[in-house]
């Protein structure tokens, strides 16, 4: 291609020519690497990295780096501020130019499961959180579609709703709890919108990015688009849209299976399990300057390293956490990132779930085969998971350690994970689970279940609470036949509902974490400002009171005690609500 052709001589020409040990995360000279992102991104003429690389050009690729060529030389390779700010402003358009605002045509004013929800208080807020569907719709352009090459942000041919906040493109696995909450709005349309969306990026990408930028290219998220499908089918029963779609759906765990997989020697045994890994070179765009900024406190020769852990924590959704820390040098740096060494338990019990996923979908659409293979698959997967994650001992299943050949035995919600995904044989394990919380003290925790108990600095740690992973916890303990799990189960949501309510009533939104410290609060940490929105916090709530809508108060929380007394007082607490005063 001559334009592609251009950019490689004017890469040589640039002095940027030389190999390096891993390749970029995309072919763009000015979003995914080299000089011109270089000195943007280390001017910080930003608060925010992701600023500069979500701004579209405002005229071809080539013109914008001559331009920049013969800036740079000018100034010998370091344009001052001013210059730069000069040049950003006549040759680039301001961020969300290519986005339009979208109110979904299926939105209606009063879905029915607002019906179920007995406390006042919570059934208006439940419907002014079903009005954000509206504010957070977007559209792509025409013309990102005719001009690709002018803008970062990757076209997709449905509207689609976002997270919120610094988050105005597409993310993968946010949607799937986006997802949810649509489909409760009875918003189905939107919903397949947004699968077909997803089930595009497969067919054209080989998988979904991380998020609708080319800069997130090389990197995906938690892989739940079979369980999305799995949700939109049992809402609509639209047959004829899986038979369309499952060969892509296949695609996508081929994805897994060829570049996420690892054999690990446990026992006198090899297992083959799978984990986050993205072996692409360069500072993340979105970060860029923080990620330089880390990598010079390494030597040189471990800098790309880096980089590629830190691409890897990002395609785990928990960017960043003590998780991807542990086994590493120093647990509250960043520059001991060593997530690919790692066999998460999260990960598998999603592939797990969807191997399920996919035997049910062939069986139905009459694939006896392909129905087979996936069923021997999941099950060889269980199995594995059995032997390498799960302790018996404290009743929860835990990430595995490759290079120092054990378990991590820190508390992570994570930990939980197969449970909420069915990805276990023995109904006990979830009673189990309840007195592995108990053991870890996690029921003392008034306002949510924390992330961690580590206090790092990182978002994805103590005292931040995130909404998914309170939905891992929670359904996964209601699935057990025990009546108190059960209980504890609801004590844990309407813990969430509180907190997430609370909140909601002093700042009029809704955050994507929230510190469960001092009564609940938007969280903090991280590498930028807590974000309101928020897609997968509403979604989150509006599963919530749907499931225990008849149930859940908007008034004082229950006074926490000892997790060996919780249980009794949760039943004292549901026996009492039985009663006619």
């Amino acid at each position: 291609m001559p334009g592609r052709t251009w950019e490689l001589c004017l890469l040589l020409l640039l002095g940027l020519g030389s190999q390096a040990a891993l390749p970029p995360p995309c072919e763009s000279l000015i979003y995914c690497h080299g000089e011109l992102l270089h000195q943007v991104q280390m001017a910080r003429l930003y608060q925010d990295d992701k600023h500069f690389v979500d701004m579209p050009l405002s005229s071809t690729p080539d013109k914008v780096l001559q331009r920049f060529w013969e800036l740079s030389q000018a100034y010998n390779h370091s344009i001052p501020k001013q210059k730069l700010q000069e040049f950003l402003k006549d040759h680039f358009q301001d961020v969300g130019q290519e986005l339009q605002s979208w109110t979904p045509g299926d939105w209606k004013d009063s879905p029915q499961f607002l019906q179920k929800i007995s406390d006042t208080k919570l059934r208006v807020w439940a419907g002014q959180l079903h009005q954000l569907w509206k504010k957070l719709g977007k559209k792509i352009k025409p013309e990102v579609l005719n001009h690709p090459e002018q803008f970062s942000l990757i076209y997709l041919n449905h509207p689609f709703i976002v997270p919120g906040g610094r988050f105005v493109e597409s993310y993968y696995w946010d949607s799937y709890w986006v997802m949810e909450g649509l489909l409760l709005s009875e918003m189905a349309e939107t919903v397949k919108g947004m699968l077909q969306n997803f089930l595009d990026l497969v067919k054209i990408y080989g998988h979904i990015p991380n998020g609708g930028r080319v800069y997130y290219l090389q990197r995906s998220q938690p892989p739940l688009l079979t369980l999305m499908m799995a949700r939109y089918l049992s809402h609509t029963n639209d047959t004829a849209f899986l038979q369309e779609n499952i060969e892509t759906l296949a695609l996508e765990l081929d994805f897994w299976t060829q570049n996420r997989s690892v054999s690990v020697n446990f026992g006198g045994k090899n297992y083959i399990l799978n984990r986050y890994y993205v072996p692409y070179g360069g500072p993340r765009p979105e970060s860029y300057s923080k990620d330089a900024e880390l990598a010079d406190t390494l030597p040189e020769g471990d800098r790309e390293a880096l980089w590629a852990e830190l691409k890897a924590g990002a395609e785990s959704g928990w960017d960043f956490s003590s998780r991807w820390l542990i086994g590493g040098p120093n647990l509250t740096s960043l520059s001991s990132i060593r997530t690919s060494k790692l066999v998460p338990v999260d990960l598998n019990a999603f592939l797990c779930q969807a191997e399920e996923l996919m035997s049910n979908f062939y069986a139905r659409l009459g694939n006896d085969a392909q129905a087979t293979k996936y069923r021997t698959l999941r099950a060889q997967r269980l199995a594995t998971m059995n032997a390498l994650l799960w302790d018996e001992e404290k009743g929860a299943w835990f990430d595995y350690d490759l290079e120092n050949g054990k378990k991590n035995l820190q508390f992570y919600p994570s930990n939980l994970a197969p449970l909420w995904a069915g990805c276990f044989s023995d109904p006990v394990v979830a009673d189990k689970a309840l007195k592995y919380l108990e053991d870890s003290q996690i029921l003392t925790y008034q306002y949510g279940i924390p992330t961690s108990l580590q206090k790092t600095g990182q978002q994805w740690d103590f005292p931040n609470a995130w909404a998914p992973l309170q939905d891992l916890v929670i359904r996964g303990l209601a699935k057990s036949l025990s009546p108190r799990t059960q209980e504890v189960a609801f004590q844990l949501a309407q813990n969430w509902i509180r907190t997430n309510f609370d909140v909601y009533s002093q700042k009029s939104a809704m955050y994507e974490k929230y510190d469960i410290t001092n009564g609940g609060k938007p969280g903090g940490g991280g590498e930028y400002e807590v974000q309101e929105g928020f897609g997968w916090t509403n979604g989150v709530v509006l599963m919530l009171l749907d499931r225990y809508g008849d149930r859940l108060t908007s008034g004082t929380q229950l006074a926490f005690l000892e997790p060996h007394c919780l249980v009794a007082a949760l039943l004292l607490n549901f026996l009492l609500s039985l009663l006619p005063w």
